[in-house]
């Protein structure tokens, strides 16, 4: 989806807390899988842990990091995933539900695809 409609949409990922981190809920999938990650307690130790996860999952997107204080979390109710399209006009065009389950991609590429109106998709066939 970034690289279809790169040319006139900016994506990015807000690196947001840990969900499931080893001092706090940890997961029993994520400790079979050995994601262990401590709780970050500075912004520079966020931003390590999520310039980790960019390299190891080869992610192409840019990554942005909430603030130790987790505003943007707070604010757009993030944790511990959620999709969300924001307009030309700054207003929220599509809000996902919460992941994992309300994790739907293919609700996003709708909404973009309708925010683009139909030029787009005479374009991209």
């Amino acid at each position: 989806m970034h690289k279809e409609f790169a040319d006139d949409v900016e994506f990015f990922i807000v690196y947001i807390r840990e969900a499931h981190p080893t001092d706090g809920r940890q997961s029993q999938a994520n400790v079979r899988e050995g994601i262990l990650i401590e709780q970050p307690k500075s912004f520079d130790d966020r931003l390590k842990v999520a310039t980790e996860m960019c390299s190891k999952l080869e992610i192409d997107i840019p990554a942005v990091i909430d603030g130790i204080d987790d505003k943007v979390n707070k604010d757009y109710s993030a944790l511990p995933d959620r999709l969300y399209l924001v307009g030309k006009d700054g207003k929220i065009a599509y809000k996902g539900e919460r992941g994992p389950r309300g994790f739907m991609p293919e609700e996003l590429q709708t909404a973009i695809e309708k925010a683009l109106g139909k030029s787009h998709r005479l374009q991209g066939e």
